[in-house]
């Protein structure tokens, strides 16, 4: 199934950028039916090989069939991420890409920082923070780069356009898993 995904996201890409491709879409679902049911997935592009971010952009809800989400993420981490300028055919043979596919996001209660910090599961739980009709998420991954649960949350926040300590104002928290899916 890693391949498929993979192939699919690469394929997305390459359209997207008016490049030849002999991906068999029709086949594909027919030899994976489960990319037609409902499924949230974010495409992350990274450059190689220091693995510098290049584009991400992703689904939280599953909302369409998987494999519309993976084609239209992969599309807009490639030439729509507003952090960074569109994707260049030149750019190509010097990218790697990731898709992660998301289980629903669930509520996480809880009283206070102490608390959370007890609940939150580093390198294990994607979060989603939302206060004040603003919203950032982080993916599991991004603990590989923060593994410090303060520095993790200062982060978010600042990514959510919140105070850094934006946790003391008692954000609703939402956690959720990954299936993570990458170039070999």
């Amino acid at each position: 199934m890693n391949d498929i995904i993979i192939a699919l996201a690469k394929t997305a890409i390459l359209e997207a950028l008016n490049q030849p491709e002999d991906f068999d879409l029709e086949q594909a679902l027919k030899d994976y039916p489960e990319l037609q049911k409902n499924g949230a997935a974010f495409v992350t592009i990274n450059t190689k090989p220091n693995k510098q971010l290049r584009g991400c952009i992703g689904s939280l809800q599953s909302y369409r069939p998987l494999y519309q989400d993976i084609i239209s993420n992969a599309q807009s981490a490639a030439l729509h991420d507003p952090r960074f300028t569109p994707l260049t055919r030149e750019e190509l043979n010097h990218i790697n890409v990731e898709v992660s596919i998301l289980s629903e996001p669930k509520i996480l209660e809880y009283s206070d920082i102490k608390d959370l910090k007890s609940k939150i599961v580093p390198f294990q739980d994607g979060v989603v923070l939302k206060y004040d009709g603003r919203q950032a998420t982080y993916l599991p991954q991004v603990w590989e780069q923060l593994p410090n649960f303060d520095d993790f949350f200062s982060s978010l926040c600042h990514k959510a356009n919140l105070p850094m300590d934006c946790l003391s104002l008692h954000p609703e928290i939402s956690t959720y898993t990954v299936k993570k899916h990458q170039e070999k």
